[in-house]
């Protein structure tokens, strides 16, 4: 692999102006007291909320057989239900200003399956749907939703897997590499952009032709 994952301090945003502009809050997606209040904070400060990244995910791989209900419990309320509070906290803001951009991150799994991964590839499945469901939803309120499915990514996540698994990743992928987090952020810019503006309920592939 030829593409080294940044250290914490080597993320940086190349702008004073835009950087004396960002704040970060944590919440728990989970929570919907803790994702209004963190909205409420935001629209409360900026009079307004154009763009949501529905970004928050997690895992926990098991094979069906040895999988918990607090496995599967804890990935489709983070994953699935997380998107659908965030939504529900900032759609009304939106549809008041007759602009919004709300784009999903889903996952190849979400389409094709994954052993090991049921509840993950559930959540992304139900991503799919809820994604498609609400750009109907808001469609004439020009509020675009989208859902962009990544294939495999180079991220502290997936280098937790083993080397024979990477590998077995890169040989079915058409570019013989995984993506780079730079190349999903670059789709990302574009549906939350001006010529993104004809596109929704659409679930964007970006997995190097993996699924070609």
């Amino acid at each position: 692999m030829d593409y080294k994952i940044p250290d914490s301090n080597e993320l940086f945003i190349d702008d004073e102006e835009l950087a004396q502009s960002v704040s970060s809050i944590q919440v728990d997606v989970t929570d919907e007291q803790s994702v209004n209040n963190a909205f409420e904070g935001i629209i409360e400060k900026n009079g307004k909320i154009d763009i949501l990244v529905n970004n928050a995910g997690i895992t926990r791989d098991t094979l069906l057989m040895r999988m918990s209900a607090e496995d599967w419990d804890a990935v489709l309320n983070t994953n699935l239900k997380g998107a659908f509070l965030c939504v529900k906290a900032v759609v009304r803001t939106m549809m008041k200003q007759r602009y919004g951009r709300i784009i999903n991150m889903g996952s190849v799994v979400g389409i094709m399956g994954n052993a090991g991964q049921a509840n993950y590839s559930a959540s992304k499945a139900g991503l799919i749907g809820f994604t498609k469901s609400i750009a109907k939803e808001f469609g004439s309120r020009n509020i675009l939703v989208n859902l962009i499915a990544p294939g495999y990514v180079i991220t502290p996540m997936t280098e937790k897997l083993t080397e024979e698994q990477k590998n077995a990743y890169q040989e079915i992928i058409p570019l013989k590499r995984g993506a780079k987090p730079e190349d999903i952020a670059n789709v990302a810019s574009f549906l939350a952009g001006p010529d993104s503006s004809y596109v929704t309920g659409q679930v964007l592939h970006v997995d190097g032709g993996m699924l070609m």
